[in-house]
């Protein structure tokens, strides 16, 4: 293999740090970023490498055999299985990927595709903390009870992801690696003081086999920095120092029975243990190429962050939970305000919000990023689409599917039978109302049951809707009539010859026989 034939992607806060070891590793060939002026002050300092601001063009220079991704969380999923079905080695940064389907299917596609998967873990690769796994594999230590780590500072705040994310995933892998063993409960609390949404601080327990427990305290609020690690044993403890000119610590501290009744606690002089010199980054970077060579497995590969990533997601629910936020019947994340009632047997997709008051009756199902807004009713046994937005004071009766991205105006109204009587049962009579993808209905509009609005069709406020609407057409007044066309970004459509362009957003339209077809749709 020829010496450059790696190819580093992203240039920020961290991936600087990984350009300049692989520089001084002579193994780069190229460098990747979308930020130009990142590109040139990388130039500035390592004029020889290729710099590219395409990620396709990275994938697809033969000479690359290996990625280093160094880009934001959220990105690296998507970063990583492009790579991996490119057929490159790759070495992403923590965490592996947001979500453990993420993980799971990149850990399954880089096996399939029989590719180097290693992920960022970088204190495994620490010369005080290999030598600690050595104390403890040894028995030095006696038997583990207790692990607690201090990652806290007041340095670079973030709002793409929070704290747990950003800071805990690098004590979650060296806790995992010292127990070897993964917890079998996670708790978190936490609180977002600065950005709301964002937590800045958070305080992490896992509890282990044989009673063995740890905490995870992070912070970005710190009037210092402080990363610790301190293990407790029978025989001894440990300190892992990160921040000290010392990194090692032995505190040969026991506990005696005085009476054999009353635990007594003999304190002795700590001893500094001497570790090895190295660079943690230049390490992990160097047992990344020799893998990549010896088609060997990493210390840290897929696998391994995949478990850290079924932590990190274990904790991010505790997080929600003590937010107002719960776990349903299909395990996935969502916000519930306090005073919000929802049924049994309802499944509501991640990312979704359940305002005050709302009620979301049995049987019924939301997707995923919906809102759904002050004093709504859905159900039950009512389907709603990914994206949806439903303003305040709207209630959804069985009968109504909303596809996806609709939108409901304030107090809009859904009837699902046509001819109801207090006194007459009519529950076998529902009529289907359908609202199909990207529809929006105005404010106190009312849809008579047993209507179809087509896509993105836009439904003026006050609107009686009593007969199908068609697709992107725009109706007003008692009862609906047409008044003309929408775009899809909603904008007024107008038609010379039968075609229309956007003036907005470009989508172009054809109308025939009073039906129109989206000839371009960019956005």
């Amino acid at each position: 293999m020829e010496k450059e034939f790696i190819a580093h992607v992203g240039l920020g806060y961290w991936g600087k740090n990984i350009l300049r070891v692989l520089a001084e590793l002579k193994c780069i060939r190229s460098a990747c970023d979308s930020d130009k002026a990142m590109i040139a002050d990388a130039k500035r300092k390592f004029p020889d490498i290729r710099y590219l601001s395409s990620y396709d063009e990275v994938l697809s220079d033969p000479a690359v055999s290996a990625v280093t991704i160094a880009t934001p969380a959220a990105t690296h999923y998507e970063f990583t299985k492009k790579a991996l079905l490119a057929g490159k080695d790759v070495f992403v940064e923590k965490p592996l990927a947001l979500t453990v389907k993420e993980g799971q299917e990149l850990v399954a596609l880089a096996s399939e595709m029989e590719r180097i998967l290693m992920v960022g873990h970088i204190l495994q690769y620490h010369p005080a903390v290999i030598k600690l796994k050595a104390m403890v594999s040894s028995g030095q230590l006696g038997d583990i009870q207790y692990i607690y780590s201090n990652r806290l500072n007041i340095g670079k705040l973030r709002t793409e992801e929070n704290i747990l994310w950003s800071f805990a995933p690098h004590d979650i892998s060296v806790i995992l690696m010292l127990l070897d063993d993964e917890p079998e409960k996670v708790l978190s609390f936490g609180e977002d003081y600065i950005t709301k949404g964002t937590y800045d601080t958070t305080l992490t327990t896992m509890e282990f086999r044989d009673n063995v427990k740890s905490h995870i305290f992070v912070s970005w609020l710190h009037p210092y920095k402080e990363q610790k690690l301190i293990v407790v044993g029978s025989k001894a403890m440990a300190v892992f120092d990160d921040v000290s000119e010392e990194k090692l610590f032995l505190y040969p501290h026991r506990i005696e029975w005085e009476n054999g009744k009353i635990p007594v606690a003999k304190k002795a002089a700590y001893n500094v243990i001497p570790v090895e010199k190295g660079e943690p980054l230049k390490l992990e970077l160097m047992h990344f190429m020799d893998c990549v060579k010896q088609r060997s497995q990493p210390k840290t590969d897929g696998t391994e962050g995949f478990k850290v990533l079924r932590v990190l997601e274990l904790a991010q629910r505790a997080l929600m939970c003590n937010a107002g936020q719960v776990v349903t019947q299909n395990n996935s994340l969502f916000y519930k305000h306090e005073t919000a009632i929802i049924d049994e047997n309802v499944s509501i997709g991640e990312g979704s919000k359940i305002w005050h008051f709302s009620h979301i009756l049995k049987d019924s199902i939301i997707g995923t990023n919906s809102i759904i807004g002050q004093n709504v009713t859905i159900g039950p046994d009512v389907t709603i689409g990914n994206k949806c937005k439903i303003q305040n004071n709207v209630s959804i009766y069985k009968g109504v599917v909303l596809e996806d991205e609709v939108f409901c105006g304030p107090s809009c109204v859904f009837t699902n039978v046509y001819n109801p009587r207090a006194f007459i049962e009519r529950k076998n009579e529902f009529m289907p109302t359908i609202v199909k993808h990207g529809a929006t209905i105005g404010a106190n509009a009312t849809i008579v049951c047993g209507v179809t609005i087509g896509k993105y069709a836009m439904v003026g406020a006050g609107t009686v809707v009593k007969s199908d609407v068609p697709a992107y057409a725009v109706v007003a007044g008692v009862p609906a009539k047409q008044i003309g066309w929408a775009c899809r970004c909603g904008v007024t459509l107008r038609f010379r010859r039968g075609r229309a362009s956007c003036h907005d957003c470009g989508n172009e339209y054809l109308l025939r026989d009073m039906t129109i077809t989206a000839v371009k749709e960019p956005i």
